[in-house]
């Protein structure tokens, strides 16, 4: 049994560790559970950014599609913070327009801008190609090829969200080759606005970025024909350019697109 005395010394020490941090000291029962709630709250985060991108890639949200704070609030039963680092993290990488005293709309770039963008596309490619070509290894070749593979699979099968991810991640992944961070993350939201203004289509090779189109760049690397290899991405993005439809004027409720199953 503690004495009275063990007791005092007790109750003093935790007051002097208080009174140094200048707050009291928190219950393990409450650190944990604030633990807890982080962990949920980054899910949550998660769940959302990933439901959107898909929706916005297979076109289900088109271009122009208000993003409303309260709406997702209420889909995700979130707070409004939660929201507003996804929207955010969506505008960094060019799926989402933020507009001031107006919201999040889904990125609608004009025709002048995509083809801007397709032109600046084109030349940045070029250029990773000219230096993977010299530099890349048969490993990170056979990486590439894997990717591709996984594309072709995921349209086989009927996997839509990872097929359209992986047609971008291509890109993205011949650029990281480089080694050059800012041509990856400049490459990164061009090559996320092109793709999500490009129409939804059911045919093999006429979506967003075909795996047979990869498959000639990739062929092409492996000869050891860089030439070769800029001339299939200059057609391919070409062919990618063409596949941009008209931009869609209808209203989506973002309760049927997002919040089936939620």
């Amino acid at each position: 049994m503690a004495s009275a005395d063990g007791i005092f010394i007790e109750s003093m020490s935790i007051m002097n560790k208080a009174s140094k941090t200048g707050r009291a000291p928190a219950a393990p029962q409450g650190r944990a559970a604030a633990a807890r709630e982080r962990e949920s709250s980054v899910a949550v985060e998660e769940r959302m950014y990933q439901d959107i991108y898909d929706a916005i890639m297979e076109h289900r949200l088109p271009p122009r599609t208000k993003l409303t704070e309260q709406t997702l609030c209420q889909i995700y039963d979130t707070a409004r913070h939660t929201v507003r680092k996804v929207l955010s993290r969506l505008a960094s990488e060019g799926m989402v327009d933020l507009e001031a005293n107006r919201g999040a709309f889904i990125a609608s770039p004009s025709h002048a801008e995509v083809r801007d963008m397709f032109e600046l596309r084109n030349i940045l490619e070029h250029a990773v190609l000219e230096k993977v070509g010299r530099e890349a290894g048969t490993r990170q070749i056979a990486g590439l090829r894997r990717m591709v593979e996984e594309e072709r699979e995921s349209y086989l099968t009927g996997d839509r969200p990872r097929w359209i991810r992986l047609s971008a991640q291509f890109h993205l992944a011949l650029a990281e080759l480089t080694g050059n961070a800012l041509l990856v993350e400049t490459l990164r939201k061009l090559v996320s606005r092109t793709t999500l203004m490009i129409a939804k289509t059911e045919a093999p090779g006429h979506n967003a970025c075909s795996f047979d189109e990869h498959e000639t760049v990739l062929e092409a690397l492996e000869s050891g024909d860089v030439e070769a290899a800029q001339e299939h991405m200059a057609h391919h993005l070409h062919l990618c350019e063409d596949r941009v439809r008209p931009d869609a004027d209808d209203q989506f409720d973002l309760r049927a697109v997002l919040g089936k199953g939620i």
